[in-house]
């Protein structure tokens, strides 16, 4: 069978070994970005979005992190003796808006932006539970 190499879609009928396949144009696809290199200006874009759904879902107000920020809690976790040393690097990421977003517009690809959100949300989650204790 000859194809041309372009991606393709199969569907099978389980337990019967039949599939079939469908290939797609490649023109389909031209203009969205590849997943790990991005245009000029869509990692900026990224880094924005990222950073602002961090703010909401974690650090607006009304949510428990939000304390974290407006008490200055992580600066007292961070002052802590028991605090270990990877924990207090994770803690510092996010310990002010400011160094947050610095630490999310540091990244250099969108595997990067992604790293470092879940690191964001990390930290959030290990302050928590060093709050809770």
């Amino acid at each position: 069978m000859n194809r041309s190499g372009g991606n393709r879609s199969t569907v099978g009928l389980p337990g019967t070994g039949l599939s079939w396949s469908v290939e797609h144009e490649a023109s389909a696809a031209r203009g969205l970005p590849n997943s790990r290199r991005l245009k000029p200006g869509q990692l900026e874009l990224l880094k924005q979005q990222c950073l602002q759904i961090l703010h909401q879902e974690l650090f607006a107000p009304g949510n428990d992190a939000h304390r974290l920020w407006s008490e200055g809690l992580i600066s007292r976790l961070l002052a802590d003796p028991r605090m270990g040393g990877r924990n207090a690097g994770l803690l510092a990421l996010i310990e002010t808006p400011e160094a947050m977003a610095a630490y999310i517009q540091r990244a250099r690809s969108q595997d990067d932006v992604k790293r470092r959100s879940q690191r964001c949300i990390e930290a959030a989650e290990l302050a928590a539970r060093w709050l809770n204790r």
